[in-house]
C-alpha cells in the first residue's frame, strides 16, 4: 500500500518535528512525497527527508519525490545532498 506526504510551502525549523512524525506514521509503506508546493528547504527539514530516505532504503521501501518545485531541487543542490535524493526516486522535476 502506497501513502503521500504533501510537503508544506516552507520547511523550516517548525515543520521539522511534524515532518519527521509523518514519517514515523508511514514507516514500512511505500511513499511518494509531494514537494510541488516547497519555497524554502531548511537544514533540519533536509536532514528529516534524508533521515528517512535512509530509513525506507533500509527496509526496501520505495520512496518517490515526485513533481519537486525548482526551489526545492535548487536547495537540495546547494546543500550537496542531490546524490542521495535527486536520484531514481525523483519523478516529474522541475528543472
Amino acid at each position: 500500500m502506497s501513502t503521500a506526504i504533501a510537503l508544506p510551502e516552507t520547511l523550516d525549523l517548525k515543520a521539522s518535528g511534524p515532518l519527521k512524525q509523518a514519517f514515523v506514521e508511514r514507516r514500512g509503506q511505500d511513499i511518494e512525497v509531494h514537494a510541488d508546493q516547497v519555497r524554502r528547504l531548511g537544514g533540519l527539514c533536509l536532514q528529516v527527508l534524508l533521515a528517512a530516505r535512509k530509513a525506507w532504503a533500509e527496509d526496501g521501501k520505495p520512496f518517490l519525490i515526485t513533481a519537486p518545485s525548482e526551489a526545492f531541487v535548487e536547495t537540495i543542490r546547494l546543500f550537496g545532498a542531490e546524490g542521495a535524493l535527486l536520484q531514481t526516486e525523483l519523478q516529474g522535476a522541475a528543472s
